[in-house]
Order: C-alpha cells, then structure tokens, then sequence
C-alpha cells in the first residue's frame, strides 16, 4: 500500500494495489479506483487542505492491526 499527497494539486492517494485502473468518481472530491474485475484498488481525495482545513492530519498516522510479510499465510 502507498500512501501519497501532492502539494501542488492537493491530493491525497492511497493505492492498494499498483495496477492499471477505472476511476469513479464518488462524490465532489472523492474519487475510487477498480481493476479490471471490479475490485477497489485506490482512493483519492482532491482538494484536501479545502476540505480538512489545514494538513496537521498528516503528521500522524495510525496502522491498527497489521500483518507484515505475506498476509496468505496470517
């Protein structure tokens, strides 16, 4: 998983998956991404420091129950 944010165009993606993808758009701001059998492999969220009030949200992140290495085999 890849967690990006673009300052310039003020972007958050976070991408499950690094595969060639459909976008649909959710709602205004939000946007998902399929592959090619339907399964959700990355979300973006436009205009964030608009929609969050400020970037402080990104200074801490919080991973809760988390599998390291192959999870098959969790």
């Amino acid at each position: 998983m890849q967690i990006t944010y673009d300052r310039e165009v003020e972007t958050l993606h976070i991408q499950f998956k690094d595969i060639t993808v459909t976008t649909q758009h959710l709602t205004i701001g939000i946007a998902a991404d399929y592959d090619d059998n339907g399964r959700l492999t990355g979300i973006e969220f436009l205009d964030v420091v608009k929609q969050l009030g400020n970037t402080t949200v990104f200074k801490k992140v919080i991973l809760e129950d988390v599998v390291l290495g192959n999870p098959d085999n969790a």
